[in-house]
């Protein structure tokens, strides 16, 4: 008998046994992890306007992607599609995430920006585990670290001053969003400063013109005032009706009833001219006079000019032809000083306060717009005096707009920004030294 229930004890044992091993078999094995086999950014080279492609798959961080990449990411075998998106891939440059959108094909999924990336910044792009295989196996090691291609985008001193800021990367628009975008009339986009394609506007000397409506308030909504943009000046085959070189006017906002900047025919030197107004609502124009052998109120020049560095016309010339240069006027109201500022030095100041006593200057307490239709339109205009719809100046070869021979402006605009506050000299020298070349 105690054989026998040793045996049913066995036997008993035998069989349970066997239905834990068979109960485990019928249970699925685990789906693998799901591995990323190729990572690749392929957008617009910068510098050459080619198509590129980029490996991020590598073992260190890449370098040089196009700001347009669009995002291909590989995997070793086919993807659920409904996990691929938004929600488990991001694009971040550690502070806030890409707006991104996300399509999966087999084993590719495709990300793909819906605007440009920063240039010269670093992002990562992350798969979180979310993203599954069809089979269900989970992504592992889903992050791949790259840097952007060109340079990190420059903070203007007084950024929160900046009421508007013409980038010309490809197009007329506002980057502050303030403005219209600009109506174009024979522009062309091409290499900038630094070599990198479409992100400068060139004018040809013809007809170019950018026409920006509704600009007043760039003068009228301010006492103090500052403008900085980098040009280069084309000269050759810039003449006028009787064949000689020709001066040209780089841009106006209704001339000098608002504000115009223009280079003198011998490219000797070049001159602003300003609309201001005084307390008793008195409203005049003012010129910074800037012609090379310049002079200040102690050697000859007006009393009012404070300051005015003396160049020789080579030395004006090697600034203003064929040279990229940066180019700042600021107006101080508390001050009521004006200052000209060519690659960050000092050119010329004068000083309302050593107006005459009795002039109405002694009084002005900032800058204005007081231009009239159908004289001058309230339009910015890049490459002319003043926009097409004015009459000013129809009747004179040199500003009617119709006349390719006239001061239309040759050469190239960048970087156009207007603060309304006033630039201190550090201001002038943080920004040309964060622009330059």
């Amino acid at each position: 008998m105690r054989m026998l229930s040793k045996m049913k004890y066995w036997i008993g044992a035998l069989m349970l046994s066997a239905l834990v091993f068979t109960a485990c078999d019928d249970e699925p094995d685990e789906a693998p992890d799901l591995t990323i086999t190729a990572l690749t950014a392929t957008g617009t080279d910068i510098t050459t306007g080619d198509e590129v492609t980029v490996d991020l798959n590598g073992a260190t961080s890449a370098s040089d992607v196009p700001p347009d990449a669009v995002f291909e990411i590989t995997f070793d075998r086919e993807v659920d599609a409904a996990t691929a998106t938004a929600s488990n891939i991001t694009v971040s440059d550690g502070d806030n995430n890409v707006s991104i959108s996300v399509s999966a094909s087999g084993s590719v999924v495709t990300v793909t920006p819906d605007e440009d990336l920063i240039q010269g910044t670093d992002y990562t792009v992350s798969v979180s585990s979310a993203l599954t295989g069809a089979d269900g196996g989970a992504v592992t090691n889903g992050s791949r670290t790259f840097d952007t291609a060109g340079r990190l985008p420059v903070v203007a001193p007084q950024e929160a001053s900046q009421v508007a800021y013409w980038k010309f990367d490809g197009d007329a628009s506002d980057e502050m969003g303030n403005f219209q975008d600009g109506e174009e009339i024979a522009i062309e986009y091409q290499e900038d400063r630094f070599g990198s394609v479409n992100s400068t506007a060139y004018f040809d000397g013809d007809a170019s013109i950018i026409e920006v409506p509704a600009a007043a308030s760039l003068l009228d909504d301010t006492e103090s005032f500052t403008l900085s943009f980098w040009l280069k000046v084309q000269p050759e085959g810039h003449v006028n009706d009787n064949g000689d070189p020709t001066g040209m006017f780089v841009f106006g906002l209704g001339a000098f009833f608002g504000i115009q900047y223009e280079i003198f025919g011998s490219f000797e030197g070049s001159k602003y001219a300003v609309s201001y107004v005084n307390d008793e609502g008195v409203e005049t124009a003012e010129d910074m006079f800037y012609p090379s052998e310049a002079t200040d109120n102690t050697n000859g020049g007006w009393q009012g000019w404070d300051f005015a560095r003396s160049l020789s016309p080579t030395q004006m010339q090697d600034i203003i032809v064929d040279n990229w240069y940066h180019n700042v006027f600021t107006y101080n109201a508390e001050e009521k000083k004006g200052y000209l500022y060519f690659d960050g030095q000092l050119m010329k100041s004068f000083d309302f306060n050593l107006w005459p006593e009795g002039d109405t200057k002694r009084t002005i307490t900032g800058v204005t717009y007081r231009g009239a239709e159908p004289e001058v339109f309230d339009d910015l205009a890049f490459g002319f005096i003043h926009s097409r719809a004015g009459s000013l100046f129809d009747d004179a070869a040199f500003g009617n707009y119709e006349n390719p021979n006239a001061n239309h402006f040759k050469g190239w605009l960048d970087d156009f920004r207007i603060i309304h506050a006033a630039y201190s000299e550090d201001d002038v020298t943080s920004l040309y030294e964060a622009e330059r070349p």
